[in-house]
């Protein structure tokens, strides 16, 4: 005699395909791991090309905007202002289709995680890419036209500033990602503390030695040697730190 079960009783064989699918499974074998990245890396790099199509769309007007700290550019090469505008097409692309490819990342690892770990990256994820973002639209809006401004500064009746379109657009990124980095700082002393690793009498304890360090940080990854862009670079840091200080010791009361 065949046992019936409830009708409402759903297991993963009565799913359809489709469903199953785009579930990943904490029981997987290595190739299966290798599939599952192999989609996620496809999927991140569709959404980047989509957002590079948009962009290049828009892309007179995103150089419009790139340039005006600088004025007028030029092009050594017939092709440099055409490679130029797909460089820039893609970067903006990348930022453009980021909460997706951070997105693909979350579903990859999702599976290998605890509830309170799923619960903490829940919250990071999110912070980050908001604190990233926040990092680039301040070094670009604040202190790329202070720093232009500045180096120009330097013209006078013997020296004209004549920027190459490629090289240009090259310093600029190296400019500003840094910036995004350096914002997450904040994030970051937060999740240490979080877990018991600092506290807010340590961060105080240390901050002579921070104020060095952001200094020397500056120095490595400002894209030029100049002490003004490493301030730039250094003075952020040291506002994060002690806002983090405070998050720390009034919020997390630790």
């Amino acid at each position: 005699m065949q046992e019936k079960y409830p009708a409402e009783i759903t297991t993963e064989e009565n799913l359809p395909a489709e469903e199953l699918a785009d579930i990943p499974q904490g029981n997987m074998t290595l190739i299966q791991h290798l599939e599952e990245l192999r989609k996620r890396i496809i999927r991140s790099l569709i959404a980047v090309c989509v957002g590079g199509g948009i962009c290049y769309y828009y892309v007179q007007d995103i150089m419009h905007y790139l340039t005006l700290p600088a004025g007028k550019l030029y092009y050594m090469q017939p092709t440099e202002a055409f490679f130029t505008y797909i460089k820039v097409a893609i970067f903006a692309g990348f930022i453009l289709a980021l909460p997706i490819v951070l997105y693909q990342i979350w579903c990859f690892v999702l599976p290998a995680l605890t509830i309170r770990e799923k619960k903490v990256l829940l919250l990071v994820v999110p912070m980050s890419l908001i604190l990233f973002l926040g990092g680039l639209a301040f070094a670009f809006f604040l202190v790329l036209p202070a720093a232009m401004k500045f180096f120009i500064g330097f013209t006078d009746s013997t020296l004209l500033p004549m920027f190459s379109v490629s090289r240009y657009f090259g310093f600029v990124i190296a400019f500003i990602l840094p910036f995004g980095i350096v914002f997450e700082l904040p994030l970051i002393v937060v999740i240490l503390a979080k877990i018991g690793l600092v506290t807010s009498k340590f961060l105080i304890k240390k901050w002579r030695l921070v104020i060095f360090l952001t200094f020397v940080v500056g120095a490595v990854i400002s894209p030029t040697p100049d002490i003004f862009t490493q301030c730039m670079i250094a003075f952020p840091m040291i506002f994060l730190y002690f806002s983090s200080y405070f998050i720390v010791r009034f919020a997390l009361k630790k």
